[in-house]
């Protein structure tokens, strides 16, 4: 994703010289090619995410298309006052970056892991929030924010996820996307991690389960139709995400689900509200907190048990 994002990004900074690159030290080995090129579209803003988001700000208001990048929580935490006053307040154009969903930078600690920005982030007004699950959706988000008139946030994985998509799409905000079919179960997933979806629906199928899988990746706004039509349409919903269980993906589709009285059964499957004590790598991290295809497929198992009358 990462790589498919910095390719897209050069692509179309090279047919419009108002966009421009803030990075906050970091991005080598993926914006060389941006920086020797384009070079008077690039900013090293140091390691100062804040004054590198108000400069975003200066910058959109004099008519550029800023693009400000860095790893998760310190693109979306620290420096969301900025976001909120200097950004949304104003409904500026520029569009926010971050690297390294859920547990991509696991080894690195919590100070790294990205598993709150879209439950922070989904309480700001004007602020599109789109979360990519391969290449080609991240190419499309790209694509959409650098035309979007107001601020957006693409949150993206680390490198190397492979595509999910097996055909062409429309891409379109406020949308999801059914990636499989199912009639009995449905797991609407953001991110990285929906190719653990979809691993799970295969498994499933092995026990005569049909499991369909929705790739949610406009998170607000979000496609309250598709989730109303899931609820109908299948016996039980589970929420899939890299993100903590409060305030995101499961959060979101929980509030829709509610207003609109859909009887359901529905669970949220994402990281418990509490800090992980071990560090390692994603596979390890993901796996310690419950996010494993066996442990995701078993609670459907158990969902289906279950009298929903």
């Amino acid at each position: 994703m990462r790589t498919t994002f910095a390719e897209t990004l050069f692509v179309n900074a090279k047919k419009n010289k108002k966009i421009m690159l803030l990075t906050a030290d970091l991005g080598y080995s993926v914006f060389e090619k941006f920086i020797n090129e384009v070079p008077n579209q690039y900013l090293n803003a140091g390691i100062a995410e804040q004054n590198m988001t108000g400069l975003a700000a200066g910058l959109a208001i004099e008519g550029k298309i800023p693009v400000i990048y860095s790893i998760i929580p310190f693109i979306t935490m620290r420096n969301f006052e900025q976001v909120r006053n200097d950004i949304c307040y104003q409904n500026l154009k520029v569009i926010i970056v971050g690297v390294g969903s859920g547990f991509s930078y696991g080894t690195y600690g919590h100070s790294h892991h990205g598993l709150e920005d879209m439950g922070v982030l989904r309480t700001l007004p004007n602020l599109t929030i789109i979360s990519p699950c391969d290449p080609e959706e991240t190419r499309q988000a790209t694509k959409w924010a650098l035309l979007n008139m107001g601020p957006t946030y693409i949150r993206l994985g680390k490198a190397g996820e492979p595509k999910l998509h097996s055909k062409p799409f429309i891409f379109k905000i406020g949308k999801g996307i059914i990636l499989k079919n199912g009639s009995m179960v449905t797991i609407i997933s953001t991110g990285a991690i929906t190719k653990m979806a979809l691993e799970t629906a295969r498994l499933c199928e092995k026990k005569d389960i049909s499991v369909r899988v929705v790739s949610m990746y406009s998170i607000k706004p979000i496609d309250q139709k598709l989730i109303l039509r899931c609820a109908k349409e299948t016996k039980s919903i589970f929420t899939l995400e890299e993100h903590s269980v409060v305030g995101g993906l499961g959060s979101a589709v929980a509030e829709v689900l509610a207003e609109n009285q859909a009887k359901v059964y529905f669970k949220r499957i994402g990281i418990s509200d509490n800090f992980t004590k071990k560090m390692g790598r994603q596979e390890f991290m993901r796996e310690i907190n419950g996010l494993s295809v066996e442990n995701i497929s078993n609670l459907i198992l158990q969902s289906l048990k279950k009298d929903y009358k």
